[in-house]
């Protein structure tokens, strides 16, 4: 049963190799929430972001229905890197006017929340996010404690997360989402270095070329033939009848 769990678990993680996890919630009030963790740069977000999102705001009009049921769609990005320079850790995006950045619309929001950058600016637990950040982002045992104590919702994920965790099958998933991203970085970084490494010979290169047609323009000054010239520069005679 363990080898048919583990099996299980591997073709899951084949469909979803970099750990992504989607969440489409529908709120008291009707409001659709999509939140999506992400684990990986993968330099598509903002326009995929907002290709879910339009997808959730069309897809929960009914055919025929008046465009003014539409619900408020919310969309939630929790992510592990830094996906703006500049600003704070949590940013919020609307549709605005350029005059006086008035709210075009409340029905559209994005939320963009960065991991790195919230361990960076070392916030305490005051707010219900810096709560629920203290325990996504595991910044320290205390915070977690902290945040536990303030809000019941965190204690009981704590416990499901304690629950899952020590289930046989669910850390061999974790340990294959964490083989799978680490494997993925490597692969990034591989083709970075292959990347700058081609970037450099090609330079190489191409310097070199530009060498031999200053020295083709000095020979050709001095009345050399061009079959010469090509003998001497390795150039072609069209490379060097356009010099």
């Amino acid at each position: 049963m363990e080898v048919e769990a583990e099996v299980s678990l591997e073709k899951q993680l084949e469909e979803n190799k970099l750990g992504r996890l989607d969440i489409l919630a529908v709120l008291d009030n009707n409001t659709i929430v999509n939140i999506e963790i992400q684990m990986i740069n993968l330099h598509n977000f903002i326009e995929r972001s907002l290709y879910y999102w339009s997808g959730n705001y069309y897809n929960d009009l009914k055919a025929g229905e008046n465009y003014q049921k539409v619900k408020r769609t919310i969309a939630i990005n929790i992510l592990d890197y830094e996906l703006f320079e500049e600003g704070p850790y949590h940013e919020i995006a609307r549709l605005k006017r350029d005059y006086q950045n008035k709210i075009l619309t409340e029905k559209m929001e994005m939320h963009f929340i960065q991991i790195p950058k919230f361990k960076k600016e070392k916030r305490g637990v005051r707010t219900k996010l810096e709560q629920w950040m203290q325990f996504i982002s595991q910044t320290n045992e205390r915070g977690i404690e902290l945040a536990m104590k303030e809000n019941k919702e965190i204690k009981k994920a704590k416990e499901e997360y304690e629950y899952l965790t020590g289930d046989a099958a669910e850390r061999r998933l974790a340990f294959l989402r964490d083989k799978a991203i680490r494997d993925e970085k490597s692969i990034r970084q591989g083709g970075i270095e292959e990347g700058r490494k081609e970037g450099i010979e090609k330079g190489k290169k191409e310097g070199r070329q530009e060498k031999q047609k200053e020295i083709a323009k000095e020979l050709l000054k001095l009345g050399m033939k061009i079959s010469d010239i090509q003998q001497a520069t390795k150039l072609t005679k069209e490379e060097i009848q356009k010099l």
